[in-house]
């Protein structure tokens, strides 16, 4: 905070302290980079695996816009491989119980 302070100033920073400020910059953006990836591939990977496709597909997140995108809309359009569930029933009762016809006294 001090640094970004110093050049909000009416002064000129010292260029050394904006050489320190990008080399910081530089090593905290890639680690922002792999997080934001991980946050978008391991939903992707567990989608397509329901989906019937290759998990692999997922990689695709690792271009960030381009690749994401590609692979929306490769399982959007694509004909999934993998039906709905079936619906649980239950089974009728064996043999079906009817009342006796006619009643008897």
């Amino acid at each position: 905070m001090h640094m970004l302070a110093m050049l909000l100033q009416d002064n000129q920073p010292n260029p050394q302290m904006i050489q320190h400020m990008v080399m910081a910059m530089m090593a905290i953006i890639p680690i922002i980079m792999v997080i934001t990836i991980a946050i978008f591939m391991v939903p992707c990977w567990f989608i397509c695996k329901k989906a019937g496709f290759s998990p692999w597909l997922s990689l695709l997140c690792i271009i960030p816009s381009l690749g994401t995108l590609v692979l929306l809309y490769v399982l959007a359009f694509a004909e999934w491989k993998v039906g709905p569930a079936p619906l649980a029933a239950y089974p009728p009762p064996y043999p079906p119980q009817q009342p006796p016809y006619p009643p008897q006294a």
